[in-house]
């Protein structure tokens, strides 16, 4: 059974935002995965579904940890503290969705 966790992150920022702080937020989160042990595996886009379902949400970032304590170890880092203060003037609003990855056919419901 896996215990990879999987850490969805999807960011809507504000209308005032200018482009080149989000660049540098996108440049910043994805640094994280360097600095910060545990990090499996770190990616990145923006929306570009065509069935405008996005609400307001532009960016989505898919960190991968081994584990739920990498992940919790992740959370507390200075690192990501230290990236909270920089996106937060910028942000409306964010979700975050934690998941234990599965395999397919593996569990109920596949």
């Amino acid at each position: 059974m896996s215990t990879t966790v999987r850490h969805v992150v999807l960011f809507a920022f504000r209308d005032d935002a200018p482009a080149d702080r989000i660049r540098a937020i996108e440049t910043a989160f994805v640094a994280l995965r360097e600095r910060i042990p545990g990090i499996v595996d770190l990616e990145w886009g923006t929306d570009e579904s065509p069935e405008d379902l996005g609400r307001g949400f532009t960016h989505c970032f898919l960190v991968t940890f081994d584990d739920a304590a990498a992940r919790d170890a992740y959370l507390k880092h200075p690192a990501h503290v230290a990236f909270g203060l920089v996106l937060r003037p910028y942000l409306d609003r964010s979700l975050v969705v934690d998941y234990v990855a599965r395999v397919r056919g593996a569990g109920a419901g596949t």
